[in-house]
């Protein structure tokens, strides 16, 4: 609910504070009294677009404050979470303009963007007047309007749910194309690859072990000779035989020696250990030299073939192997891509029938709610004087999207037999003003937003017009309706009533609204009915106005 509305130095206000209350609120007052630019300045700080010049003449800025009243469930403070912004039960929007255009905004002392003002207000204020392109003349919400109206939240949501399946499902299949096109693109690479990869089997490390192997290969030959002469001086014919006499004359005196002998004597037994295991280690040598002739070439062979695989593949030789089992995981994915595709198809065909039958469901639901709306709306139009009018809603394929297969838009026709079309183009002024009207009373709901009807009764009087207010009073019952009009049938419906006129102050013409009470609300209501001049006659009539709307 709007509670409260402070406007500073916009247009022809310098300083207005209006409180508003629950129900139906009546702005009224002579044309050019200031009516619309109340309204300017109340879309100024909900963001909407408007005039550009909106700072009163000779003031540095203006300034609008708006206070509105929300409950805790409010959609606006799903908004203001999502932003970052304080939330509440009191929400203050304050928005500044500069002489030179600069805009600024506030919402809750904090600074906001325009784009989050906006969200926030779409929420809190629902305006309605024969330029109402924001509401029910916006033919891209009509389906919107009328899944509200039929109570198809379960509905879209499973139909948005089965959509969001059938793109992910369509996603993948698309990628898995991709991917085996572009396999497809190297599969003579990836077979050569494979095999020749294969058919080497390179092991990490080998390259290495190849490598020094090689490398003493080569030099067997250069050092074999002298090896080979060490092994004969450490033998049984060499150093380990004359260590073995020596030991055996020594153990011979060793009787007669009184000891002396007993350590020469270990000594050489460990060094003739040690002689063993060089001996033992210089013929295993030997050995590791002794190859066959044909093998330095076929370590030479192997070496330089994983080196010129490891170059023509870009990689180290000992991630040849594993190099290897990447390019075979690509060509089993190429040789299990067609069976991979068929999976993923039937995945899209179930995706696309379950979307189809949520949306064919949403669609048939429509089109009964259609049915019902139709009805409801002719129903409301009869007591407007348009009984003789047609409205229809018409449903239309469209393009699959996560909200159906459905296009909605509301169709007019003034008169049987005249065409049908958009509402905003068939009908004149104060036809498409109760065309608005009879559509917003038959959706209404709990609806949390603050509802503005700008001259919405123009060009009706009489009963029509007392149809009019009754209905916006109706609206008024459960929320807070705000109304700028010229009839006086409506203006003594409502609850609340101020009038806006204009008075002039040194040489400057400035815009006040001053609430009325019940005595002054019978002056206005005369003045309305009767023009400049209030008679009596028009006093009594607006008395029984006021009385009928009891």
């Amino acid at each position: 609910m709007l509670r409260a509305l402070d406007i500073r130095d916009m247009l022809i206000i310098d300083r207005l504070e209006l409180e508003f209350q629950p129900g139906l609120n009546v702005l009224t007052g002579e044309t050019g009294a200031g009516k619309s630019i109340l309204l300017d300045s109340l879309g100024f700080v909900l963001g909407w677009r408007g005039r550009a010049e909106l700072v009163r003449q000779g003031a540095e800025q203006g300034e609008v404050v708006a206070v509105f009243e929300i409950r805790a469930d409010h959609p606006a403070n799903a908004v203001l979470e999502h932003a970052g912004l304080p939330q509440g039960n009191e929400l203050i929007l304050r928005r500044v303009n500069t002489k030179d255009g600069r805009k600024t905004a506030w919402i809750n002392d904090r600074r906001a963007s325009g784009d989050v003002l906006r969200q926030v207000s779409d929420t809190l204020v629902e305006l309605h007047g024969q330029q109402d392109d924001k509401g029910l003349l916006n033919p891209r919400i009509h389906r919107d309007i009328l899944d509200a109206f039929g109570n198809f939240i379960g509905k879209r949501s499973e139909v948005t749910q089965a959509w969001g399946g059938r793109r992910r499902a369509r996603a993948a299949l698309d990628e898995a194309e991709e991917r085996l096109d572009a396999l497809r693109g190297e599969e003579d690479f990836l077979r050569h690859a494979v095999k020749e990869l294969s058919d080497l089997a390179p092991e990490p490390g080998e390259e290495a072990d190849l490598d020094a192997r090689r490398r003493l290969m080569q030099s067997a030959e250069r050092i074999r000779e002298d090896i080979t002469r060490a092994a004969q001086l450490l033998g049984q014919d060499g150093a380990e035989g004359v260590a073995g006499d020596a030991l055996r004359w020594l153990e011979g005196a060793a009787d007669q020696a009184e000891g002396t002998l007993d350590a020469p004597m270990a000594a050489l037994s460990r060094a003739m250990v040690e002689l063993d295991e060089a001996g033992r280690g210089v013929g295993d040598a030997l050995d590791q030299l002794s190859f066959d002739a044909h093998a330095l070439e076929d370590a030479e062979e192997r070496l330089f073939a994983i080196r010129a695989l490891a170059r023509k593949h870009n990689v180290l030789p000992d991630a040849l192997a594993e190099f290897a089992e990447t390019l075979q995981e690509r060509l089993n994915r190429l040789d299990a891509g067609a069976d991979d595709i068929h999976a993923l198809q039937s995945v899209v065909k179930d995706a696309d029938a379950r979307y189809a039958a949520a949306a064919e469901q949403l669609s048939q639901a429509r089109k009964g709610a259609a049915q019902r709306l139709d009805a409801a709306v002719m129903a409301e139009l009869a007591p407007l004087k348009m009984e003789r009018a047609v409205f229809a809603t018409e449903i239309t394929a469209s393009d699959p999207g996560p909200q159906g297969i459905d296009a909605v838009a509301f169709t007019v026709a003034t008169n049987p037999g005249a065409p049908s079309g958009p509402l905003a183009r068939i009908a004149s002024g104060g036809e498409l003003s109760r065309f608005l009207l009879a559509l917003k009373v038959c959706l209404a709901g709990d609806d949390a937003r603050t509802m503005i009807f700008d001259e919405i009764d123009r060009g009706v009087g009489g009963a029509t017009a007392d149809a009019v207010g009754r209905r916006l009073k109706s609206l008024a019952d459960e929320g807070q309706v705000l109304v700028v009009t010229h009839s006086p049938q409506v203006a003594a419906l409502g609850g609340h009533h101020w009038q806006v006129a204009k008075e002039v102050t040194g040489g400057v013409t400035l815009s006040r609204v001053i609430p009325l009470d019940a005595s002054h609300r019978i002056d206005e209501i005369a003045r309305m009915i009767s023009g400049a001049g209030v008679t009596d006659a028009a006093r009594a009539a607006a008395v029984s106005l006021l009385e009928g709307s009891l």
